[in-house]
Formats: C-alpha cells, sequence, structure tokens
C-alpha cells in the first residue's frame, strides 16, 4: 500500500507538518510507502496542476491525503478536484479545517473521506482495512450521507515513533530556513482561548467520553532528548531549535530536567512558548542556563475587557509586566504576540495594545490581524457581532496581510494605519524620540483619503527616522526579518530570525 500527502502552504511561510511527519512515520514503521507533495512557493514548488499531475501519476498512490488548514482549504479543494480528473482513488482530508468543520469538508464532491482530530492510529488502520468503516476519527459517505464514526482516545504520544523528517526533504528546509529546526514536546495546552483550536478539539473529546484533563500530553524528557541528537547527527546546518508546544514551560519538574540534559547535549540555542500568568523566576532562570534565547508569550490585546470577553484569556496587564520584567532580569530575549481587527475592538482598545508594548518593552513583537477561523469560540463571537466579511474571508490566504473584519469606518482606519506602521506607533508611545511621536500623531490625525495618499510618504518618513536612530544609537524598533515584525536595534544576534 501507498500514501500519498499533499500539503499546500501557498503564499505562507515554510512549514514544516507535525501531523503528516508523525503519521508517516508511524505508517513506515508497519511498511506502507509515503510520499508528500510539500506546495510552498519558497521551496520551489508553486501551485502547479501540471506539475502537481506529473508527481501524482508518477507516485500512483492507493490513496491521497491532504492536510489543511482553513486559508488553505480552498486550494486543497482545487488540488483534490484537479486530481479527481486524472486519478480514481480515495481522497482523504485531515488536519484542522476538517476537524472543525467535518460536514461541511465531507460536503464537498472531491472528499471521500476526512480524519478528525489526532490521525496517526486511524491513517494506519485505514491503509491496512482499505475501506473507512468503523474505523474511529474517520469520516465518510454512504449513499451521499455524511458518516462520521467515533472518537478514539487521546493518541498516546509516546508510544509514537520519531516524526519522519526525510519525507520533508529536511536538509533542504533546513537551509531555507536559515537553520531553523522545529520540535514539539508535547500535545494540547491547558487554556481554551477562544481564537485557538483547543477548546474545539477538547469539546469534540470530550462528547465521546474523553476527559479533557487527558489532552495535555508530554514526550518523556529521553525520547526528545534522543530525537535531538538525532537530527544533530543527521543533518548539517542547525543553528537554533524551535519549540512549537503551545506552552513549553508549563510542567516545572519536566522542565527542570529537561533543560538540565539539554545542555549536556548541545549549545544549540532554542525558543519556546511561555504563558505570563505561569511564568517566574526559576523558570526564566532555568531557560536561560540551559541555552533558551527567545521566549514568547501571547498577549494578543492590551485591552483587559477585549482579552477577557473576546479572547478568554484570562491575564492581567500586570501579569504581563511582571513575566515581561522577570525574562528580561536574567537576560532572556523575549518575543511578544499581538492582533488586531479583533470582534468588539474599539481605536481604545488598539491604542490599549500599543501602550502596553511601549511600556513592557519586549525585545521583539510580533502582529497579525485576526482571523475567525470556523468552528472556534471567537468565529461565534464576530459571526454574532455582524463584523464578518465572509466573501473576503474566502479568498484570504494568511491572517497578516489583510482582514476580512469590518469594524467601522475609524476602527478599519486604525487597524490599516497601526498595521502599516505598528514599529513606529510603539516607538512613538514610548517616546524614544519626538520625531516618532510627531510621525505618531500626523498619522493618527490622517483621515481616510489623506492615509491612502499620504501613505508611501509617512513610510519614507519612517525609514528616515529609523536611519537617523540607528546612526545615533538610539534603541527603537524596526520592522526586520519579516513584514510583520518589530526587533528592537540593540538585537545584533541575525541567527534569531523567528
Amino acid at each position: 500500500m501507498k500514501i500519498l500527502f499533499i500539503y499546500p502552504n501557498i503564499n505562507a511561510q515554510i512549514g514544516f507538518n507535525y501531523g503528516i511527519a508523525y503519521i508517516s512515520g508511524l505508517l513506515k514503521q508497519h511498511g506502507i510507502e509515503t510520499h508528500l507533495l510539500n506546495i510552498n512557493e519558497k521551496l520551489d514548488y508553486p501551485l502547479d496542476p501540471e506539475r502537481i499531475k506529473r508527481d501524482v501519476l508518477a507516485i500512483r498512490p492507493d490513496i491521497i491525503g491532504l492536510s489543511v488548514l482553513t486559508n488553505q482549504y480552498k486550494y486543497a479543494l482545487e488540488i483534490a478536484g484537479s486530481i479527481k480528473e486524472y486519478l480514481d482513488v480515495p481522497i482523504i482530508f485531515g488536519g484542522i479545517h476538517p476537524t472543525m468543520d467535518p460536514i461541511g469538508t465531507l460536503s464537498q464532491e472531491c472528499v471521500d473521506y476526512i480524519c478528525v482530530g489526532e490521525g496517526e492510529e486511524a491513517i494506519l488502520e485505514l491503509m491496512q482495512q482499505g475501506n473507512p468503516k468503523g474505523i474511529r476519527n474517520i469520516g465518510y459517505k454512504e449513499q451521499r450521507r455524511a458518516v462520521l464514526e467515533p472518537l478514539r482516545p487521546y493518541t498516546d504520544i509516546t508510544k509514537l515513533p520519531f516524526k519522519d523528517y526525510e519525507i520533508f526533504d529536511f536538509q533542504r528546509m533546513i537551509d531555507a530556513k536559515d537553520g531553523w529546526v522545529g520540535l514539539t514536546a508535547s500535545r494540547g495546552c491547558p487554556f481554551r482561548c477562544t481564537y485557538c483550536l483547543n477548546h474545539k478539539i477538547m469539546g469534540l473529546y470530550k462528547d465521546h467520553g474523553h476527559l479533557p484533563r487527558q489532552y495535555l500530553r508530554r514526550h518523556t524528557v529521553d525520547e526528545m532528548i534522543q530525537e535531538i541528537e538525532y537530527l544533530i547527527s543527521h543533518y548539517k546546518g542547525i543553528r537554533m531549535f524551535i519549540f512549537d508546544d503551545d506552552i513549553f514551560t508549563f510542567d516545572k519538574k519536566w522542565l527542570r530536567e529537561f533543560t538540565g540534559r539539554y545542555k549536556k547535549v548541545t549549545d544549540i540555542g532554542f525558543v519556546c512558548n511561555a504563558h505570563a500568568r505561569v511564568f517566574d523566576e526559576e523558570t526564566a532562570r532555568l531557560l536561560k542556563e540551559a541555552g533558551c534565547r527567545i521566549v514568547k508569550f501571547g498577549l494578543e490585546s492590551g485591552s483587559d475587557r477585549i482579552r477577557r470577553n473576546v479572547l478568554h484569556r484570562y491575564m492581567s496587564n500586570n501579569d504581563i509586566g511582571h513575566a515581561f520584567d522577570v525574562a528580561h532580569r536574567v537576560g532572556l530575549h523575549t518575543s511578544a504576540f499581538v492582533m488586531v481587527g479583533l470582534p468588539h475592538e474599539t481605536k481604545a482598545d488598539i491604542m490599549e495594545t500599543v501602550e502596553l508594548l511601549a511600556r513592557i518593552q519586549p525585545g521583539r513583537f510580533r502582529w497579525s490581524l485576526f482571523f475567525p477561523f470556523i468552528g472556534t469560540k471567537a468565529h461565534s463571537i464576530a459571526e454574532q457581532s455582524g463584523q464578518i466579511d465572509f466573501e473576503k474571508m474566502l479568498h484570504l490566504d494568511n491572517f497578516t496581510d489583510e482582514t476580512c473584519m469590518v469594524l467601522g469606518d475609524d476602527v478599519d482606519l486604525l487597524v490599516d494605519k497601526v498595521k502599516t506602521m505598528f514599529c513606529t506607533f510603539v516607538n512613538g508611545y514610548a517616546n524614544i524620540d519626538r520625531r516618532y511621536v510627531e510621525l505618531v500623531r500626523l498619522v493618527e490625525e490622517a483621515d481616510k483619503e489623506t492615509w491612502r495618499k499620504e501613505k508611501d510618504r509617512f513610510l519614507k518618513s519612517e525609514d528616515e527616522i529609523n536611519k537617523e536612530a540607528e546612526e545615533k544609537g538610539t534603541t527603537h524598533y524596526a520592522v526586520k526579518y519579516n513584514p510583520f515584525m518589530g526587533v528592537r536595534s540593540d538585537w545584533q544576534d541575525d541567527s534569531l530570525s523567528a
């Protein structure tokens, strides 16, 4: 038996798909042949139907599986529909989108099966059995009626083999990402933020009799050390490990053991996610002493009202300030994630986000535009507010370039201004230099027509002020590494680009 995975990741950053890597590793362990088309223009594989056709026909798989994010759903349907014209094999959609919208996904003519939730054991059974009936986590059609099988218990990730790195042409990915290598030490998250898929997944599994407390699972420290040693010995040019766990620092006992072992194995730095409410000095010192280079915090908004009522992020600005103070005190570089364009967000809420960043002075910050992912509570909140442009939502590839939210003329205008000149707003509100303060004033005062006409001039002024600040040695934020990241100018290590 042979399966071809297709990962559409178009007009997006280069991504390593953990789901495919885990599933492929398990299938190979059972003697099943696996292949992958990793469709991303940055990896020299753009969305090219003729090239995909040649590759699919060269492989001749028994089944084709697409891992689908909501922003990539339209491309997945296009690819699957095209394949159906020249190859009669079952096509299964898995990943976040079919999990969040199983019936909608299964209703598509080009989709034969779906996988809801975790797919390792389900896809293995499907490959071995040859048909989907009775396989938990699988959905299929029976006389054009959708059938969703029950969900199996959460996967015991300590029983899984290593992720299959080879299927991704991993050395090429390392080179393309300048030596950055992603890892996951756990699955799940103890928090239930409205914009995230975790609360929906926990709810789905709970409906099938599986306890939410079983959702958060960790690999053993031994497993992680073995995987890191494997990567170091099999690949070259690794400059940084990035742990993509939702919250890497949550289990203090595990963290103590891991950090003690990690520094004995390698001096390669690492990056990880933490939560402001559960971040203390011991955690910060453990990370620093083990070689952590960046600790990242999801703040999302500087408005306590938005965090509580819209996002269900129950932490205060004091919690956030304390976490950043602790991290900075031990010498950790910090990163803050924020969003703008949120449901019910006002101009004052947006400016509270700017003011919070100006106050806590992270080493860097990244911003995105809120996207109402289907199946999340945030989608329901946004839908009930009447603030989603559903037509535009269907055509967005990512959540950094444009927004599908319509919050009112004044708020929409400020969202565009802040998204375009976020660094200058933070520089101005931090009172770093009077020229930033004056530029922010001019931008804020600009009406819609003036902003449209003068945007390029404002951006040119921003560049000029940044250049002067650089020459003077004035610490300031400027866009670096990608268009939605501001980095403090006193950070000089270009190996830390994520």
